[in-house]
């Protein structure tokens, strides 16, 4: 039977100190995060996802980010070496976590470098995203974790954004979405489609063919909508500013054993 668990992690007060790769650093308000971060908690809620909370890491600036920490292949949770080795502390909470809820635990060892908002499953399809935080030894491991348990694992390079997930996600028919100026190489997904606005390549699949995206793709919204999904959104400003979209502040437990 499905599971529909999502963890999550409460922002630290340490927040603006986050890392910003891409972007201009902008001034981040805190407490309105905060705001945010429980308004997107409830969403998930809201939408029958039963919410896991990782025990805080203050010190941690990025540590809301939880998606870089693990990633989930049917009931294995394989731990991440993050690439920016600020973020490496985040891990030991989030392995308490999946190990509590019953998953076996691998973990990415050195050189290898993971973070999860670079790996993108479609079916069984596992794209990771070699790139700045992600490196081709974690994308070695990854292999050798996922493909025993019958995953086809492709290498996609990432140059033009954080993540691979910064660029592209997947609609619920396996339709990779992406804005062209971000994908490195778009031809790489079968059935590619091209979205207006670089927020709208974001999406969360909540079930029963609803969609989660921010507020700042409103363009992408409605050619979603008119596409026959049904959107639900999100203000996440604050996060956006630190290269964060909706995707990397949960991570979805979709195949735990129930």
């Amino acid at each position: 039977m499905p599971s529909k668990k999502a963890l999550v992690r409460r922002p630290s007060p340490r927040l603006a100190e986050g890392l910003v790769t891409h972007l201009e650093r902008e001034e981040i308000d805190v407490g309105l995060a905060v705001e945010q971060w429980e308004a997107y908690v409830e969403a998930l809620r809201a939408h029958g996802w039963e919410t896991v909370e990782v025990e805080p890491a203050d010190d941690c600036p990025d540590s809301v980010f939880v998606e870089d920490t693990v990633v989930m292949y049917r009931n294995v949770a394989l731990i991440t070496r993050p690439g920016a080795e600020s973020r490496r502390p985040e891990t030991a909470g989030v392995e308490e976590a999946v190990a509590r809820l019953g998953c076996s635990v691998n973990w990415i060892w050195e050189p290898g470098t993971l973070e999860g908002s670079d790996v993108l499953k479609v079916g069984d399809t596992v794209y990771v995203g070699r790139g700045g935080r992600t490196n081709a030894a974690g994308v070695q491991q990854v292999r050798a974790a996922f493909e025993p348990l019958g995953a086809r694992v492709v290498a996609v390079p990432v140059s033009k954004v954080l993540h691979l997930k910064s660029a592209v996600t997947a609609l619920p028919d396996g339709t990779v979405i992406g804005h062209i100026p971000k994908v490195d190489r778009p031809s790489l997904f079968p059935g590619f489609l091209s979205v207006p606005e670089e927020a709208g390549a974001h999406v969360v699949l909540l079930g029963g063919g609803k969609l989660l995206m921010a507020a700042s793709a409103p363009k992408t919204a409605e050619l979603l909508t008119d596409l026959g999904h049904d959107v639900v959104t999100v203000d996440i400003g604050e996060f956006e500013k630190l290269e964060g979209c909706v995707t990397c502040l949960s991570v979805r437990m979709r195949e735990l054993y129930v």
